[in-house]
This record gives C-alpha cells, sequence and structure tokens, in this order.
C-alpha cells in the first residue's frame, strides 16, 4: 500500500496539491492509495503529470506551524508517546507519570516543525475553549492497544467533535503481547472514526511509545493533516496570543507562556491582556533558549508583566505602556465592580427564544445510570427534533455528572440532562460558575414533557422560597410620603433590599410586601448582615409594630 506523502514525494508536489489533483481525477484518498496494484500506480502518475500545472503563487503561500493536542483515557501512554515523540525526559519527572500542568513543546520533522500543547486532559483542552480560545488545530487520540476504548476515550472524542478539530488516531503500546489494534479498530467504527485501510476517512497510527515504531509515520500523518487544513499565518498582522500556562517564579516574578497565534512578539513589545500589562523583558522557548523574536504558532514564555496570565486569557500589543496600564486598570475596574462577565445561561427555557433568534440547535450532555437508560434516552432525544428545534447529542455516557460534562457544557454552549444520577459538588460549583444548566429527571415522561415545551417557549421557570434573614423590629417610626420605617435588628442571615418580606406576630402571618426603604443610620444600604441595627420600610404593609418579627425571603430558581 502506498501513502498518499511518498507518492507526492516522488512527484515533487506538495501533499496537499496531490489531494486535489487526485479529487479531480475522480480519486478520494486521505492518507493512502490503498486498492491499487503497482502498473495502476504508475498510470496514475503520468495523469498527474499531464494533468498538472504550476502554480506561481503556491510558493508564496506562508502555512504556520500545525498545534497538536493529545487526549485519551488515563494511562493510555499520551505523555511517554510526547516524550518519545521529542525526546525528552518529561514523563519520569511527573507524578505518577501524569501531566500535572499545561505546557508546550516543538518538534522538527522532515524540515517542518510541530507544536505539542501538554494538557492534563481533554478538560484543559475544553476549559481554554469555553472561555473563547480555540487553540489546538489536530487533535491525536491516543489508544492503548491492549485496553481498547475507554471512558474517556469517548469523552475525548466528544470534545473533540464539539470543538470541530480533525482527528488522527495512535493506537499505542502495539509491543504488548495483548495489544490487538484491530479490536480498538473495529471499537472507533461504532463512533463514526472508521479507520482508512476499512474503508473510512480516520488515519489510524499504530505506534509504541516504548520502541519508537510507528512514530515517523504518526507525524508525517500530523503534517498531512495539517496540509490539508491549510493553516494560513500572517508574521506582520495584529498580534495576538492566547495563554497556555501561568506561574509565579519566585526569582523572574509572573511568568505566561503564550502561543502565538497571529503577529510577531519581540522584545521591548508592550503588551496588555485582561488586568495584566507589561514590557516584554525576555523571550524563553520550551527548551530554554533566549529569543529575540516569535512568529505565529510559537509557543514562548513571556518575562515582564505585571501578573500572572490565566490560561486562555487573550493577549494584544498596546501603542504604549501608559495606554497598557490604562487598559489593564479599566479591566479590573470593572472586574472589581462588576464581576467577570459571564457568558449567557442557555436553559430550557431560553430554548425557544434562541431558536427564534438565532434557529440555534439544543447541544445535550446527557449522564443516566444504566447503559439500557443512555440508549433509550439518546432515541427518545433525537425523536424529538423537529424541522424547528434540532437537539445534538454532544456526549453521552454513565455516572455522575462531572467537571468534564460541565466544562463541554460550557464549551458547546449546551446543558446537561442527568437521570437518576448525582451530581457532585465540585461539578455544581464549577456550574454555577460557568452558567450552565444541569436538569435532573427521575421520570422519563417529565423529561419529555419539559423539552416539548422548550421546543414550543411554553416551558416556565420554577422558584421556590427561601428564607435569607430575619429582623427584629424594636421600634416603629411613621415617615410622610414614606410610611412605617421599623426600627429593626437583624437576629439572622442578612436582610436585602428588594427582597420579599413576611411580617410575624407571634405564630401569625399579619402581613407582606417587600422591602422598599434599606437604612444604616442615614445611608441607603442594599443590604445589612446579622448583628446590625437598620430602618426597614416594608412597602405594601404598614401596620408593623414593635415586637413583630420580619422574615426576608428570596426566590431561587429550582434546578
Amino acid at each position: 500500500m502506498m501513502r498518499v506523502y511518498q507518492l507526492a514525494r516522488r512527484l515533487n508536489l506538495s501533499t496537499g496539491n496531490l489531494l486535489k489533483l487526485l479529487t479531480s481525477l475522480g480519486i478520494e484518498a486521505k492518507s493512502s492509495l490503498s486498492g491499487l496494484s503497482p502498473k495502476e500506480v504508475r498510470q496514475l502518475e503520468k495523469s498527474i503529470l499531464k494533468k498538472r500545472k504550476p502554480s506561481p503563487k503556491a510558493k508564496k503561500l506562508l502555512l504556520r506551524t500545525p498545534i497538536v493536542t493529545l487526549l485519551g483515557h488515563v494511562d493510555h501512554g499520551k505523555t511517554t508517546l510526547l516524550d518519545a515523540v521529542r525526546q525528552t525526559s518529561v514523563a519520569k519527572e511527573e507524578v505518577g507519570g501524569i501531566t500535572q500542568k499545561i505546557g508546550a513543546s516543538e518538534v522538527e520533522f522532515q524540515g517542518e516543525k510541530i507544536v505539542f500543547i501538554d494538557t492534563p486532559g481533554h478538560e484543559a483542552f475544553t476549559a481554554m475553549r469555553a472561555h473563547g480560545a480555540q487553540v489546538t488545530d489536530i487533535a491525536v487520540l491516543v489508544i492503548a492497544a491492549d485496553d481498547g476504548v475507554m471512558p474517556q476515550t469517548v469523552e475525548a472524542i466528544d470534545h473533540a467533535r464539539a470543538a470541530k478539530v480533525p482527528i488522527v488516531v495512535a493506537i499505542n503500546k502495539i509491543d504488548k503481547s495483548e495489544a490487538n489494534p484491530d479490536r480498538v479498530k473495529r471499537q472507533l467504527n461504532k463512533y463514526d472514526l472508521t479507520p482508512e485501510e476499512w474503508g473510512g476517512k480516520t488515519i489510524c497510527v499504530e505506534v509504541s511509545a516504548l520502541t519508537k515504531q510507528g512514530l515517523d509515520e504518526l507525524l508525517e500523518m500530523i503534517l498531512l493533516e495539517a496540509e490539508m487544513l491549510e493553516l494560513a499565518s500572517d508574521s506582520d498582522g495584529d498580534f495576538r496570543a492566547v495563554v497556555i500556562e501561568g506561574e509565579m517564579d519566585r526569582q523572574k516574578g509572573p511568568c505566561s507562556t503564550l502561543l502565538i497565534q497571529n503577529g510577531t512578539l519581540k522584545i521591548g513589545d508592550i503588551l496588555v491582556g485582561g488586568s495584566s500589562f507589561g514590557k516584554v523583558r525576555a523571550l524563553i522557548n520550551w527548551k530554554g533558549k533566549k529569543l529575540k523574536e516569535a512568529g505565529p504558532s510559537t509557543p514562548v514564555r513571556v518575562l515582564g508583566l505585571s501578573d500572572i496570565g490565566t490560561p486562555g486569557g487573550i493577549f494584544r500589543k498596546a501603542e504604549s505602556e501608559r495606554k497598557a496600564r490604562q487598559l489593564a486598570q479599566a479591566t479590573k475596574k470593572e472586574e472589581r465592580e462588576k464581576g467577570l462577565v459571564k457568558r449567557e445561561l442557555i436553559t430550557l427555557e431560553s430554548l425557544y427564544q434562541e431558536q427564534v433568534k438565532e434557529k440555534k440547535a439544543l447541544n445535550a450532555i446527557l449522564k443516566t445510570d444504566t447503559q439500557g437508560s443512555l440508549r433509550a434516552l439518546t432515541d427518545v432525544l433525537n425523536n424529538l427534533e423537529d424541522e424547528e428545534v434540532k437537539i445534538n447529542m454532544v456526549h453521552g455516557a454513565i455516572g455522575e455528572v462531572n467537571k468534564s460534562d460541565i466544562l463541554l457544557a460550557a464549551a458547546s454552549k449546551g446543558i446537561v440532562i442527568s437521570f437518576n444520577v448525582g451530581t457532585v459538588s465540585e461539578s455544581l460549583t464549577l456550574a454555577k460558575d460557568e452558567r450552565v444548566d444541569i436538569r435532573s429527571y427521575q421520570v422519563i415522561y417529565e423529561m419529555i414533557d419539559d423539552i416539548k415545551k422548550s421546543m414550543q417557549g411554553l416551558l416556565e421557570p420554577q422558584y421556590e422560597e427561601v428564607e435569607i434573614g430575619e429582623a427584629e423590629v424594636r421600634d416603629t417610626f411613621r415617615i410622610p410620603k414614606v410610611g412605617v420605617v421599623a426600627g429593626s435588628y437583624i437576629t439572622a442571615g442578612k436582610v436585602v433590599r428588594g427582597s420579599k418580606a413576611k411580617v410575624f406576630r407571634g405564630d401569625e402571618m399579619v402581613g407582606e410586601g417587600m422591602v422598599s426603604g434599606l437604612k444604616r443610620f442615614d445611608k441607603d444600604v442594599s443590604e445589612v448582615l446579622t448583628g446590625l441595627e437598620c430602618g426597614v420600610n416594608v412597602e405594601g404593609f404598614n401596620e408593623i409594630r414593635k415586637g413583630d418579627l420580619i422574615r426576608v425571603y428570596e426566590a431561587r430558581r429550582v434546578r
């Protein structure tokens, strides 16, 4: 079997141009010319040479270096494989052989470069994308030949697809006696990743990180995929870089590893990103070598910034240090006063409005208690689609809702549907931070009913009253045009202006209304905490007496 890149070399063509010529001749190929005899290959060469037209612009096209991320199940050899590729000893230095932080490295092969992003897994890969930083060009899915497709392998596939990143499969550990690459390929077939040699479009390479078998072919396939993507670069364009790592060095101060996406970074340039800014004092590559400048697709550690960059944060150049400082301070002030700007919360309630506005699909991450439930609910959700609304199953699996599910939902602007399973506490916190809607069900018909209503714009959010504070009335004052103001002492929680209030006299509720006025001494305030005195005006009830109890409630949405 001849590979496309081998034929390209013989004809002195780029792989991308050869693939275009093959397509024009009616031959569908991606990395190999399977099924062709040597005689047919020679005839094909003659046909291509006749059809070939030199392009004067081809040499002027600047293709940037591809950026690659290795994804897959834990212990399937991602770091060891990368270690073998770049011939370093990263894996030995890491705790348990598992990557502990995000970094980057460059590999040179056949005169071309490939940038590898190290991540702790697909969670970090997706977290960066969730914050607006699409970094990776190609995902290498690493699967152990002796283990096969595992739950995290499936998660990695779904994360890569959600990011619309092409997948190259590396079947690792083929040196083991229990290795069964064909079994892995059969499993991949179930996830629409049919290998090329089986008539599909997925490049699968059998490798061994220990013996280094197949590594050259893997790198060739990555470069082939990159050629097909035609990754353009503009080293003279507007500068843009994304943070892939940040740390505080005791001697050097704040250090941020930036991956340059466009333009060129030089010593002395002024950068600003979020609330961080500064003049570039030093540029250091992944091997510790100092650089004078760095172009597109180059990972570089930057010294001289005022603060550590946040992974996924974007840096751009500023005209002057004064201007950069102003922009950074404005961002910091905005974050302090208003909090970080959150992405729009996508919920079942908002689905109808989304369809009317942008005709978007509902992206769903489904977690269930059993495989049977997963299959049944997946079929049910797919059958709920209509002409106006498409339900896109981004990922489905068995088990509790975890951080990976929340990050994937955030990145794909989707919701999480859990059926008869719980949600780990740290995932609930993350869901709140990332504004991800988790819908929990125990009855399948309730789920169907909710989604049908949401598709028609009929689903209403449900709220419950939660008591947040209690105040004891110690005196009352009648103020013209305002009404009765209750001089109160906060005995529990807090009283918040705008909240609902119920007034109790003994065990009997005598009135209710809204906290329309709240004062501490002569100042209007938004809330008063336990142990403090304040003046409370309950709009809608003016019969408050000394000794009454004011209980304050807020409406919280029931997930």
